[in-house]
Order: structure tokens, then C-alpha cells, then sequence
């Protein structure tokens, strides 16, 4: 369930849980009663539109910042009394590059390997990193030169040096191309199987879709959460596809219905999404077209993590909330 506060403070099986935990700046309420669960040894998402929150429960999560209600447990710490001992079994790694541009590969590494206080294993631990992730011919150069998908390795390299059982990662492929993307994600699920949990915001599609759990944020508010398919099945919502006509013609015919949620230009298709109501969704907008003088193919297809992301978000639709329990 969503925001119920029937789940325990902590629990064996969850890496992260969390109590209708919030985080207000002043007068704007950034993070407001968060409650969640998240499993050890997975992939949980976090989605939403920019300023919904993400990268706030982020940093309420890792001890950086300190919730102004509700409270959160993280590999059985206390996120206030323990934020501390907490640090030393997590990596985060921020939206932007944080490692110093100045030093080489080498040194920033050496640099967070006495930060971590790793003394005598630091050596091995290091060149294991390098090895891992492809940086050995870049020991000696300057961060700063590196490319993106370089940055962006050096920069999970380091704040995976010290072995942390958490790994929390604020949008970590926006700067990179598609097959650094797909490497980095490889990576990912490697540690996953050697028992690490990641969590991950991130506002791409095709990673929502890697992700074993998803949630999503709007306003600071969790407003859907669940696998990518059982997301898929429960969006209450649905999708036609309008080809063979002319689509800007179809768009107008549509769009100010009321409705009609969405409507998506895609190549020579047109992506529609229908609010939950109509008793013929697909009979309704072929009336709509016939009504606006468009002859057109309809058909219903099935909806996409784009599309839960619309019904998630937009004011005037909704997602049909598991209320069963289900995470």
C-alpha cells in the first residue's frame, strides 16, 4: 500500500524503509509523507518531473539531509541518529560530475580511498576499480579531459571503492550516449547480483524498464509505485493508436476532448490516451475523429511506462493505486 504507515521500522529483507517522511525549504514542502519499501539486491526507480522530489528523498535517504517529519531506516540505520555510520555503507553519486577535475583518474581514487579510510587495502582496491571499469588507460589523466561515459565511470568507480551495500545514483546517465548507458547498467545489474541494492532517479524510459520496482513522484508525493509490468497492467487508461490520416487534423480533433488525456505524435502514428470511463474507448475516439471529418485506422494497444508516466503526473488523470498490499 501507499503511505499507510504499516510497515515496520526496519526489516530484514528491505534495504530502505521509510514513514511518511518529509522535507520542507521554507514555505515549499519538497518531500511530503513518503512512505516506501525497498528490498535488498534491486533496481527500485524513482520517476517524476523535475522538482517532483526525487533527488530531495535522495539526500533524506543518505543522511544529507535531515527530514522535517516521519522518519526512514537505510541497511538498519536510523537516517538522523545514524546518518554517520550510515555514510561509510553507501555510495551516492550526484546529477553532475563531482570528482576533481584537476587530479587524474589516479589520484581521485587514491583521494576517496583515504576519505573511506581504506589504509592498507587501498592499493588492491584501486587497481581492482581500475581494472572493473575499463580506467587503467586513464590512470594518468586529468578528470576534467575525460569524456562523458569516462566521468561517468570514474565517478561510480569512486564511490564504489569502499564496498558500500547501498548505492543511490541521482540521474547518473543524463550526460552520456546510449551504449555508455547500456555498459553502465551492466554494471549494475552485476553488483545487484552480488547482493548490492541501487537506487536510481532517472527520467529515461528504457531504464525505467530495467528497474525491478518503480515509484513514482509528483509534488513530493508518491503517486504510484510497482514493477514495470504490474504498472502497465493497473494504469486506468487507454491507449489507441490513430494512423492513416492526417495527424495534425486527428490531434485537434482529439486533444480538446475531456477525456482525452494525451495525444502524442509518433513518426506517421498518434499516440492517445484516454482517461478510464468510457465504456468503448475505442469506439469514443473514433467518434471524436468522425465527428472532427478525419477518417482514420484506430486500434487499442498496450500502454508504456511513458504513458503511467502521464496519468501519473498530469492533474486531471490518475493511476490506479495496488491496494493490495503489492510493492
Amino acid at each position: 500500500m501507499v503511505g499507510d504507515g504499516a510497515w515496520p521500522a526496519s526489516s530484514g529483507d528491505s534495504a530502505v524503509v521509510a514513514q511518511h517522511l518529509g522535507r520542507r525549504f521554507g514555505d515549499v514542502q519538497a518531500v511530503k509523507g513518503l512512505s516506501l519499501r525497498i528490498p535488498r539486491a534491486c533496481v527500485y526507480g524513482f520517476l517524476g518531473p523535475n522538482g517532483s522530489g526525487k533527488s530531495t528523498a535522495i539526500r533524506l535517504l543518505c543522511g544529507l539531509l535531515r527530514p522535517s517529519t516521519g522518519s526512514a531506516t537505510v541497511l538498519g540505520y536510523d537516517v538522523i541518529r545514524d546518518a554517520e555510520r550510515l555514510k561509510a555503507r553507501i555510495g551516492y553519486m550526484t546529477q553532475h560530475f563531482s570528482l576533481y577535475e584537476d587530479l587524474t583518474v589516479l589520484e581521485n581514487l587514491r583521494f576517496f580511498a583515504q576519505v573511506y579510510q581504506l589504509g592498507r587495502v587501498a592499493k588492491a582496491r584501486i587497481e581492482a576499480q581500475m581494472s572493473r571499469f575499463d580506467l587503467v588507460r586513464h590512470a594518468q589523466q586529468r578528470a576534467g579531459s575525460l569524456s562523458g561515459g569516462e566521468r561517468q565511470r570514474l565517478a561510480l568507480a569512486t564511490v564504489t571503492l569502499h564496498g558500500p551495500e547501498l548505492l543511490l545514483l541521482d540521474e547518473p546517465t543524463s550526460a552520456v550516449d546510449p551504449q555508455s548507458r547500456r555498459d553502465f547498467w551492466e554494471i549494475l545489474f552485476s553488483m545487484v547480483e552480488q547482493g548490492v541494492t541501487v537506487l536510481v532517479t532517472t527520467h529515461f524510459m528504457d531504464e525505467a524498464e530495467r528497474c525491478h520496482q518503480l515509484a513514482f513522484l509528483n509534488h513530493g508525493e508518491l503517486v504510484a509505485h510497482g514493477s514495470p509490468e504490474q504498472l502497465r497492467n493497473d494504469i486506468d487508461a487507454s491507449v489507441i493508436d490513430v494512423t492513416g490520416c492526417d495527424i495534425r487534423l486527428a490531434r485537434r480533433a482529439l486533444i480538446s476532448q475531456v477525456d482525452v488525456v494525451s495525444c502524442a505524435q509518433l513518426g506517421t502514428h498518434l499516440h492517445v490516451l484516454v482517461a478510464a470511463g468510457a465504456i468503448s474507448p475505442l469506439q469514443q475516439v473514433q467518434a471524436y475523429l468522425q465527428a472532427g471529418g478525419v477518417d482514420a485506422e484506430v486500434r487499442q494497444i498496450r500502454a508504456n511506462l511513458e504513458d503511467v508516466f502521464v496519468m501519473a503526473t498530469c492533474p486531471s488523470a490518475k493511476v490506479e493505486i495496488p491496494r493490495d498490499g503489492r510493492q
